[in-house]
Order: structure tokens, then sequence, then C-alpha cells
């Protein structure tokens, strides 16, 4: 009974999806941003609640309104048919990939990987199957499927463990008598660590690197999976100290993404290429890809860059997570489209309860908060929180991933001297969440100190910019690159624009805690350094149970006159 009332949900599902898609370029092309208003309510709590049985008794009795990142199936269908619970689910961007740290032997080996891959592929399919009945679909490529610029890479070699027993033996590989490898050079294949969260933290992450491993092991590598604290984890990998991972990324809706992950330059500490990859023709065609001077060219770059990782295999896909999320039926002003679940920024402005009033917003996140530094935080957890804080230049149309105007009303692309030249102009009237004025400085100081500090998450984001100048009598910003990229505007326009007056104090931008440093408002309140334009303002972190976060009355969407509570 369970798994016909699990098909029959997961076939809804895709119907709905496709009918939303259907529908959304018309909706899209009518979209009006500025057409929200809110916050509706005063309170936001992050609820840190790492037991999904936990989460799903809280949102039954009312002390959780929203989960997000719902991706076992046993929840799924108990909130399904629930009478307190709406699910939503949309394609999306997710990514989970197995990555081998090609740095150092055996993984620096490109047939021991395209091996591994091989074996790996028999079974990606059967192990979506049972691990995930049907909510995610397996990974064939190294962007997501929803992904105009999506290509596979499994299929390319023949899958299977005696494909991959094969390919090792024509490239001179050995075994011993116990079954373990030899590289051609004599080598043996040392003991292998594979990292991955613990089943408290993330079950079907563990189960999967166990898989893998047992996988693996049947080629001859001798692997085990090694569950560890999710963030001792990450800063193992941010310092390179890892045999292979597990790991997953929302990527972006384009695909020089890819650039970020895959090219030697990206091969820094706590960078985005956690595989150390290092090609010579890899980086010649991610450089094409990221100065694609149109999206033809983009396109071509794309496709010959996942053909050049397809022999590489650097990382191996797994699965694509659908975006599955769940609110109460208690609450109105949900918001979804085909591309994006119910927990979404324009929902979580507009909810109000049904009966009216005014009381807290209750949203799981599902693991601690690593740090709320945005200069070094890269975990889903820490941006759930930072994502309400800070704010960029452009926004995105949820229909048609288009740019929008945001803290910019408007832009200009010309053609300078050298590269593309961007002017943004700022609204009137705009403020940080302290009350001060947000102005063209503030996106132009934002630029600079990423560059010049050489700040890893961001830095090849800003790092073609040649120049910033502003015009203060006239809210703009100018910003003129060094080269020609079709992604150049997402770049400037989607990252965080950070506060001047708080940034230029920062001694130690590594070390820097803005949330354990006071700041005052400028009408006396007293909150923390971290301080931006988005709709909900820092106000406290309590480690394994919340996070608080107050309305920020001074957000571009805010109304008090149009029904926010009082």
């Amino acid at each position: 009974m369970k798994k016909k009332f699990r098909s029959l949900w997961v076939s809804v599902l895709l119907v709905v999806c496709a009918l939303r898609a259907a529908a959304s370029e018309g909706e899209g092309a009518s979209f009006d941003i500025f057409s929200f208003r809110g916050p509706k309510m005063r309170d936001l709590y992050y609820v840190i609640t790492r037991d999904m049985d936990a989460a799903l008794l809280a949102m039954s009795t009312k002390k959780l309104d929203v989960m997000s990142d719902i991706y076992r199936p046993g929840d799924i269908d108990r909130l399904a048919e629930s009478d307190f619970a709406e699910l939503s689910a949309a394609s999306g961007f997710h990514g989970f990939f197995v990555t081998f740290n090609t740095r150092k032997f055996p993984w620096d080996q490109t047939a021991l990987r395209q091996a591994a891959s091989q074996a790996v592929d028999a079974n990606r399919g059967r192990w979506t199957r049972d691990l995930f009945s049907g909510y995610c679909e397996p990974l064939t490529g190294f962007l997501p499927h929803i992904s105009p610029y999506h290509e596979p890479a499994a299929g390319r070699r023949t899958p299977g463990v005696a494909a991959a027993r094969k390919r090792l033996a024509d490239a001179g590989w050995t075994w011993n008598r116990s079954g373990w490898l030899a590289a051609p050079d004599g080598r043996p294949v040392p003991p292998t660590r594979l990292l991955c969260p613990p089943s408290s933290a993330a079950a079907t992450s563990t189960e999967i690197a166990e898989l893998v491993s047992e996988t693996l092991r049947s080629i001859g590598v001798p692997i085990e999976a090694e569950p560890m604290d999710f963030q001792t984890m990450l800063a193992r990998i941010d310092v390179r100290d890892f045999d292979a991972c597990t790991n997953a990324w929302t990527m972006s809706r384009d695909p020089d993404v890819l650039y970020s992950f895959y090219h030697s330059s990206m091969d820094v500490e706590g960078g985005y290429n956690m595989s150390g990859i290092a090609d010579a023709e890899l980086d010649r065609v991610l450089d094409g890809l990221r100065y694609a001077p149109d999206e033809r060219t983009a396109r071509d770059m794309a496709s010959r860059a996942q053909e050049i990782l397809s022999e590489l295999m650097p990382v191996i896909p797994i699965y694509s997570r659908y975006s599955i999320s769940s609110i109460r039926k208690d609450w109105n002003g949900v918001f979804t489209t085909d591309r994006s679940a119910s927990d979404n920024e324009l929902t979580l402005i507009s909810m109000s309860p049904k009966e009216g009033g005014e009381r807290p917003i209750y949203w799981n996140i599902g693991d601690e908060i690593r740090t709320l530094n945005p200069l070094v935080s890269s975990t889903a957890y820490d941006w759930t929180v930072l994502g309400t804080v800070y704010g960029s230049l452009l926004s995105v149309n949820p229909y048609t991933f288009e740019d929008l105007p945001w803290l910019a009303a408007s832009w200009d692309v010309s053609t300078g001297e050298r590269g593309s030249v961007f002017t943004f102009t700022l609204r009137p009237n705009l403020k940080w969440q302290d009350g001060r004025p947000l102005t063209a400085d503030d996106a132009a100081f934002t630029i600079g100190f990423i560059k010049d500090n050489n700040v890893p998450r961001f830095f090849d984001l800003v790092k073609d910019v040649e120049s910033v100048e502003t015009d203060a009598a006239h809210r703009t910003i100018r910003v003129a690159m060094s080269n020609t990229s079709y992604w150049h505007l997402h770049n400037i326009g989607g990252m965080p624009v950070l506060p001047k007056h708080i940034l230029q104090n920062v001694a130690d931008w590594r070390a820097w805690q803005p949330a354990n440093r006071p700041h005052r408002a400028l009408d006396g309140t007293e909150l923390t350094e971290l301080i931006g334009t988005g709709p909900f303002t820092f106000r406290e972190s309590r480690t394994g149970e919340y996070v608080h976060m107050t309305r920020n009355e001074h957000y571009i969407l805010f109304a008090p006159d149009e029904g926010a509570a009082k």
C-alpha cells in the first residue's frame, strides 16, 4: 500500500511540475517581484533539528512551520497523508557527488578514476530508486538535468565491475593475492577513506558512501566509508586533508559553475575545486566557457568541458534531488513555481497565519550553523541564514531564471576598450538593516575588498574586474572588466553586497565573526555586525537550538500599511 501511494504521489508530483513548467513562460513574462509586500511577521526562528522524526513531531504540534530539504521517502509519505502539512516539489540545481583528491596517489591516476566511475555507473539507478523511492533522479553528468547545458557523462564507457577491471588490466594495473590493486609502476593502492556525514545527520549520504566503498572494493580498491561530524569533515576538505569525500551542491543557473569546481586556479584552500583536478586542456576550455562572448560560444564550451570531465572523472555524479518542502496548512502566502518549492524568500516574506494576528515563523534547519561569516561560509545551512540577511544588485525571475532588478533599479551593458562595462543604477532611499543609507560606495567597496583580499569563496566572481567607479549624485556604480564574458553580469550582479561601514573595519576577514560583534543601529537598537538588506535581521544564535531573526523594516518590499502585523 505504501509503495502504491508513493508511486502515485511521485506521478502527481511530476505531472504538477510539468504543468507548472508549461505555464511558466506566460507567468514569468508577467511576474512582478515588487507586487509582493512583507515580511508580514515580526519574528523568524531557524530551528536546528537534526532528527527528522523530531522535526515531523514538531510540525504536527505547531512548533515548526516549514521543513526544507525533505528527502526520506517515509517522511514524505507521512507528510502527504497528514492533515496539517502541504507539500511542494520542484526540479532544482542539486547535485550529489563523490569527489576524489586528485593531488595524490592513487586518485591522481586517471585510469583508476575512470574505472571507479564505470563500476558506479552500473549501480547509480538502483541506489537512487532504493534509497529515495522516486523522489530524486540519477545524476548522469556534471550539471543537473534541469540545466539546459546538461550533458550525460554516464554512457561514455561500458558500465559494470567487469568492464572496470578490464580497463584497469588493459592499463597495466595488477591485483595481489588479496585482490587489492597495484599501479602499473608497482605501487600498491593504499587504504583509502571516503569521508561522509554521520547517519544521524544525513543517513542517505552515509549509506551511499558505504555502497560506493563496497563497489570500489569489488575492483580492488581498499576503501572504507568514514562517517564524521559534518563541520569537521568540511574543515578537512577545506585544507585538502582527505582521500575521497561525498559532497552535495546547489548549483547556479549558469554552466560556468564548472569553472569554479574544476579550473586549476580555483584549487586554493577553501576554494571550490575540491578535487584539485588540473588539466591544461580543461583549463583552456573552461577559460573559453568563463569568457564566452555569447550564448552560442558558451554552449559549445560547456559541452566540450563536460566531454573532457567525462574522461578525467575527478568526481562521480550520483543523484540530483527534487526540492521538496512542507508548510503547515494554517499559513497563507505560500509561493511556488515549477523551479521553486515553497521554502523560498517570497514565501518567507508573504507568510501570515490564516487565523490572522501575529506569531513567529519556525523554519527548520537540518544541522548546526558552521559560521555566519559570509566571506568564508559555504554550507547550505549557513546560507539559509545569510541569504535572509544579505541582498544583491540583481534578482532572478523564479519562473524563467531571467535577470530582475533588485538593489539596482536598472543596469546597462556596454563594451569598453578592453572588455565589458556594467553600469548599475541603485534604487533611491535604500537602507541597511541598521538604518544607515546604502550607497554605490558599499557595492564598490565589497568588490574591491573581495578582490584585494583574494577571498576564495567569491574571488572568481571579481578577479576580472579592472576598475570600479561610483557617482553618488546619480547613484551609479560602473564596473569595468578586463575582458568580455557572457556571465560577468550574473557574477557581479548576483554577489552579496556588504556594508562598507562594517567591512572597512574588518582586520582579519577569515576570523571575522560578525554575529558575535556588537553594533548599534541609528535608532539605538543593539544589533551585531551581521547586517545586510534582506528581509530579516540577525538577533541571536544558540548552538543546537535556533537562530532568531527579526523583521527588517528597511527591507525593499516592506510596507507596514499593507498588511504587516503591528
